[in-house]
């Protein structure tokens, strides 16, 4: 590891370790603790049982009310899904989009590992860039945090669907993922709703502040990062930048739609988010919703 690197790594682990050790651990356990289940075998059916775990098959078949008896996987694989691709490096001299995600990235891998579980990590762009398996321990989630600062991508674009069907192949068992990117793709929103059917998925969609509010500087010359298409735009032409505006709020409000359609759950963040603030808001709502559907 070169010195650069390692400071890199060592200033992110700094910023990280106090509200991993006093706020994000614990909102963390109480939302992913005992989300996995395995089909264990049938009872009868006793007063005070929860209705909801009836089986009726099986209730029908012996005329006697059966209900379904679950053991809980305390241990769950927590994975990572970062977009790596040249838009995500998007922000000039400030905080660029990658840079937000990155730590958002760590703060996740280590409450994840504080409440032991197991950490994976899937980096992409156009193609599946870097694939980490789930383990435990702290020395893989340093592995893990030294990767997400480490690896350059060798694909430009944005492939959110091969990725998506990568971890789909990989991941068998239900897992909880955190799938991180700016969602500048198209075509990958089935693969979304695939993936979250038989895992807990988050969708959080990491956007640079200046493409949501577009600076008045007049005539600039812009390139794709991705395509490296170019092309001239006035800045100084308000109804110009209301339009690159309206774009980015409708890409928006898409995956909302998409994500609140499959039960997805979702995160906006900016390039100059409080990340730390972003999750405790995600797991405190999260934490409301389901006490509210279960009655507790």
């Amino acid at each position: 590891m070169n010195d650069l690197l390692e400071q890199r790594l060592r200033r992110l682990q700094l910023r990280c370790k106090r509200p991993v050790s006093h706020l994000l651990a614990g909102e963390y356990r109480s939302i992913f603790k005992g989300n996995g289940i395995e089909f264990d075998d049938v009872r009868e059916y006793t007063y005070g049982d929860d209705v909801r775990a009836i089986d009726w098959k099986v209730t029908a078949r012996t005329g006697t009310p059966h209900i379904k008896r679950y053991i809980e996987e305390r241990e769950q694989a927590f994975i990572i899904m970062l977009d790596i691709s040249a838009s995500t490096s998007f922000g000039g001299q400030e905080r660029a989009k990658v840079d937000a995600a990155r730590e958002l990235c760590a703060l996740m891998a280590w409450s994840a590992a504080h409440s032991k579980n197991r950490v994976g990590l899937i980096l992409f762009s156009d193609r599946v860039e870097h694939y980490v398996p789930p383990a435990r321990g702290r020395n893989h989630v340093m592995r893990i945090v030294s990767d997400l600062l480490e690896t350059q991508p060798k694909g430009q674009g944005t492939d959110l669907r091969v990725a998506l069907e990568f971890a789909g192949e990989v991941l068998r068992k239900r897992s909880v993922f955190f799938v991180i990117s700016d969602f500048l793709a198209e075509g990958y929103e089935q693969s979304l709703q695939i993936l979250a059917q038989r895992h807990d998925l988050t969708a959080v969609c990491v956007q640079h502040v200046l493409e949501q509010e577009l600076p008045v500087l007049g005539m600039v010359h812009c390139q794709d990062m991705e395509n490296g298409r170019q092309q001239w735009v006035d800045l100084g032409n308000e109804s110009a930048r209301q339009r690159y505006q309206d774009m980015a709020q409708a890409r928006a409000r898409e995956l909302a739609e998409t994500c609140a359609a499959a039960n997805i759950g979702h995160i906006p963040l900016t390039s100059d988010s409080d990340c730390v603030a972003a999750l405790v808001s995600y797991f405190q709502e999260r934490h409301r919703r389901v006490a509210d559907e279960t009655g507790g």
